[in-house]
């Protein structure tokens, strides 16, 4: 089992910053692919950022790209997900997600473990 517990969200203005941290514990953290989700109401969660296991390899979805930055912190079991220049477009229920392996996969169905979200909102 993996525990995992977002932090970070909140209200920004458009053009703003915020940074969530995602807290694991449980079994061996570093054994985990992680990824970034996001759900706003009446879509489908989508994957917006992931970092494989070895935190070589990061993906990003399009809408993010170069506004979004995901890194983990193997020594203190946390992964971040740096969001700059937000916009409304970004509102949405944050959620991390591990799954085990060396790789990241676009798909929610493929993570095994969740955390409990962590809302966003951004005001114009």
């Amino acid at each position: 089992q993996v525990q995992l517990v977002e932090s970070g969200g909140g209200l920004v203005q458009a053009g703003g910053s915020l940074r969530l941290s995602c807290a694991a514990s449980g079994r061996t953290f570093s054994s985990y692919a992680m990824g970034w989700f996001r759900q706003a109401p009446g879509k489908e969660r989508e994957l917006v950022a992931a970092v494989s296991r070895s935190g070589g390899s990061t993906y990003y979805a399009d809408s993010v790209k170069g506004r979004f930055t995901s890194s983990r912190d193997s020594a203190k079991n946390t992964v971040s997900l740096q969001m700059n220049s937000l916009k409304p477009d970004d509102t949405a229920v944050y959620y991390c997600a591990a799954r085990q392996g060396p790789n990241y996969y676009r798909h929610a169905y493929e993570y095994t473990y969740w955390g409990q979200g962590t809302q966003v909102t951004v005001s114009s």
